[in-house]
């Protein structure tokens, strides 16, 4: 009788862990890791394909800005929900205003989109009205930073602690559960930034925003299952 009790305790943990494996199986083939290296030639790509110029991080592809004013690519033909966005990104501290980069999400095309990007010149600025401007989220056209910043201050930015360093790579983790964006910085549990989306828009395309100097490198999409 004991044997036949032990015998269901071990088929009963055999098959949970079977279930979970299946789990974690079935989510890291969700995950979609866009080609980079593709930008430049316009492979799957949409929008200023031109500006992007492949450089490398670790060996592995990753897509360069350098031009003032803001700048969007992004997956043609691709639709994202809900879900988490993952990426490497690297920009300068200085000189201040030279550096904003992060990913659009829910993209139409380049006027109508989300974004959350970083300011990595404010990451480590000794003065706190800039320190506070580190992640950013927007929802254009109707919602840009400044219309954010002047109607409800304080809301949409905030610092990031502990803060990177702006002239080096840092990881970002975004989680779209609508309403819900919520950002995480370096693998910290606690949030950079979790704010409510602004725009009517449900899906759309997933792309690299940039104005002025940044790098990004390692993008991973996975969908809420």
């Amino acid at each position: 009788m004991q044997q036949n009790h032990f015998r269901i305790i071990r088929n009963i943990a055999g098959l949970a862990a079977l279930i979970l494996a299946s789990s974690i199986s079935g989510q890291a083939q969700n995950t979609l890791k866009p080609d980079l290296k593709s930008i430049p030639q316009g492979v799957r790509w949409k929008g200023a394909i031109s500006l992007v110029k492949l450089v490398e991080k670790d060996n592995h592809p990753a897509a360069e800005f350098n031009q003032a004013g803001a700048h969007l690519v992004w997956l043609n033909g691709f639709q994202f929900d809900q879900g988490t966005i993952e990426f490497d990104a690297k920009g300068q501290s200085a000189p201040p205003q030279s550096s904003f980069i992060g990913v659009a999400f829910h993209v139409v095309d380049e006027k109508n989109y989300d974004a959350v990007y970083f300011r990595p010149f404010n990451f480590r600025a000794a003065e706190t009205e800039r320190k506070i401007h580190a992640v950013q989220y927007i929802s254009e056209p109707e919602w840009p930073w400044q219309r954010l910043r002047q109607e409800k201050t304080g809301q949409y930015e905030k610092p990031i602690d502990p803060a990177p360093d702006g002239d080096t790579w840092f990881h970002a983790r975004i989680v779209v559960t609508r309403p819900k964006i919520t950002v995480f910085v370096n693998g910290a549990s606690t949030p950079s930034l979790i704010v409510d989306q602004l725009a009517d828009r449900k899906d759309g395309s997933v792309g690299l925003w940039c104005n002025g100097y940044g790098v990004i490198a390692n993008l991973s999409i996975t969908p809420a299952p």
